[in-house]
């Protein structure tokens, strides 16, 4: 059975890319609630998915090290190119070639796809100096939270991903993720005892099938906005929709995504910073609203207990002002430091917060068009709903393929 790949083994299954730890790092990145794909799978190696393959990420102080797992018969590299045993010696070294040159072409897609995710033509280093610079707060923060970098991800996983934080916490958030890509993506690879599988495609999500599959795997009343906002999608906007909105203004992108169920102006504005390339949007729930009031005296909004719209935009605009075009950026900054898991990075007790924020507590603002429920179905009838849901969505990737 195949392993997860650890640096100690030896580099010779590893490519890297020279990236300080200044400008990156995997701990803070991965770990803060961006995306809900990753896990240490040893000590300081990550691993999860990301555009149609499985990855292990590590680093050491200069250098960010990376493995790509072969995928039989998926997206990912797999076994192209062998020989027969009739085949002629010059068959064998044309198959041989044109073998090394789709590895080489690997390669290259991979190292791209990579740098891309992680937006690594984005200097971050003078991006901390400018936010020191104009915030002394920032300036507190910045020589223990080095190195957390807004992530790309692709439009469909992080909207979809971002409904199921609706009064939620990070490991219930990817409990959630992982039932949703086991039971509707399609399956990449095993590693040890776990199984890795693609985010689903919208037509999968779209499926009559699915709301009633979600609830029985515990999403509750998240399982019919997903169901629903990936037809609506579907219906009228087409496949491409969410991808195009790259292109328009963040305003125009923010109002676009709150057309859909279960999408209120938070997760819109995680939509747009983190997938989105709207790097001005910033979303603010309870942990930003506090830090708001607690280290900025950020005085709007006092004696409210909800996050209205006009509420969010008048922090958002604070922020924007402070930290300028890229203030998404330095508000995730301040959310990590926030993160009671990331606590012990602190080394002073004058850095220690006033009153610590549970990891554990919600990331997720209700949506305005939910109601809070104290208490949802877990699981029933697991494995046959699995196989169930299982089945319809090999049927949508098949279909969406064709199309």
């Amino acid at each position: 059975m195949a392993q997860h790949a650890v640096l100690s083994s030896g580099t010779h299954v590893w490519r890297s890319l020279a990236c300080s730890k200044s400008e990156l790092r995997l701990e803070l990145t991965l770990a803060c609630g961006q995306s809900f794909r990753w896990k240490e799978t040893a000590q300081g190696h990550w691993t999860g998915v990301m555009g149609g393959r499985v990855w292990t990420l590590t680093q050491t102080e200069d250098t960010l090290w990376y493995h790509v797992y072969n995928n039989p018969g998926g997206r990912g590299r797999g076994p192209a190119g062998g020989s027969s045993p009739g085949d002629s010696e010059s068959e064998r070294r044309l198959k041989g070639a044109v073998k090394k040159e789709e590895e080489v072409m690997d390669t290259e897609e991979e190292e791209q796809m990579l740098r891309d995710y992680l937006q690594l033509s984005v200097n971050l280093s003078e991006l901390y100096t400018h936010w020191q610079t104009v915030d002394p707060h920032f300036r507190q923060l910045a020589d223990i939270f080095t190195g957390v970098r807004m992530l790309r991800q692709d439009p469909t996983e992080c909207l979809f991903s971002f409904i199921c934080t609706s009064n939620n916490h990070i490991s219930r958030i990817q409990g959630m993720v992982d039932r949703l890509c086991q039971n509707l993506g399609a399956p990449l690879c095993q590693l040890e005892q776990t199984s890795y599988f693609d985010f689903p495609s919208l037509t999968a999500l779209a499926d009559s099938s699915v709301e009633a599959c979600l609830r029985d795997l515990g999403f509750g009343y998240r399982a019919r906005f997903l169901q629903q906002s990936a037809k609506q999608i579907l219906d009228t906007h087409g496949l491409q929709w969410l991808e195009g909105l790259r292109s328009v203004p963040y305003l125009q992108a923010c109002d676009a995504l709150r057309t859909l169920p279960g999408v209120g102006t938070k997760v819109a504005d995680c939509v747009c910073l983190m997938s989105l390339d709207k790097a001005d949007a910033v979303p603010v729930d309870t942990h930003i609203w506090q830090i708001a009031k607690r280290d900025y005296n950020y005085a709007s909004g006092k004696g409210q207990k909800s996050i209205t719209d006009k509420l969010h935009r008048g922090i958002g605009d604070f922020f924007r002002k402070l930290w300028g075009p890229y203030a998404g950026w330095a508000q995730s900054v301040l959310f990590c430091a926030d993160l009671k898991k990331f606590q012990k990075l602190k080394e002073t007790p004058s850095m220690q917060p006033k009153k610590e924020e549970e990891d554990e507590e919600e990331i997720g603002e209700e949506s305005k068009k939910t109601k809070i429920k104290t208490q949802e179905n877990v699981a029933v009838k697991r494995s046959r709903t699995k196989s169930a849901c299982h089945k319809k969505a090999k049927m949508s990737v098949k279909k969406e393929r064709d199309v």
